[in-house]
C-alpha cells in the first residue's frame, strides 16, 4: 500500500454509530470479508447525519474515507453516479472521479487487482442499499 492509501485509511470520519438513525444497513464482501455497517438520517432525499462501523482492508478503509468525509448533503443519485465513475476507473481505464472524490486517484493502481474491487466499492453499495431501504419505509 502507498503512503496516501495508509493515510486515507487512518482518517475514517463518522466512526460512531447514530443513536436514532432513519435507516441502518450492513454489507459484506464475500471475497475478503470486509464489512461495513452504516446509519443514516435522510432529509429531503439527502443524507443529513451519518455514522458507521467498518472492518475492512486498507483499500476499503481508504475508499470509505474518500466517500464519507463529503457524505453530508449527498443524494442517492450522486452516490450512484460516483459508483459508476469508480467502477469505470477500476474496470475500463475510466477517468478519476471528479472533486470532491478525486482522491480515488490513490486507488487507481488497484484496477490491476480485481479481487480488491469489491472492498473498494463496498461503501458505495452500502450507502445505496441504505437509501433503498429508507425508500421502502
Amino acid at each position: 500500500y502507498t503512503k496516501k492509501i495508509i493515510d486515507l485509511a487512518a482518517k475514517i470520519p463518522f466512526s460512531e454509530r447514530l443513536r436514532n438513525p432513519d435507516v441502518s444497513t450492513t454489507k459484506r464482501t464475500p471475497i475478503c470479508g470486509s464489512r461495513i455497517t452504516i446509519d443514516m438520517n435522510i432529509s429531503n432525499g439527502k443524507i443529513s447525519k451519518f455514522g458507521q462501523k467498518i472492518n475492512a482492508c486498507a483499500l476499503g478503509q481508504a475508499s470509505t474515507t474518500i466517500v464519507t468525509r463529503k457524505i453530508i448533503g449527498r443524494s442517492k443519485v450522486e452516490i450512484e453516479e460516483l459508483l459508476v465513475a469508480v467502477e469505470n476507473m477500476l474496470t475500463s481505464n475510466g477517468p478519476i472521479p471528479k472533486s470532491p472524490f478525486s482522491d480515488y486517484k490513490a486507488l487507481s493502481p488497484a484496477k490491476d487487482y480485481k479481487n480488491r474491487h469489491a472492498s473498494i466499492m463496498l461503501i458505495l453499495h452500502t450507502i445505496i442499499d441504505g437509501f433503498e431501504k429508507f425508500g421502502e419505509n
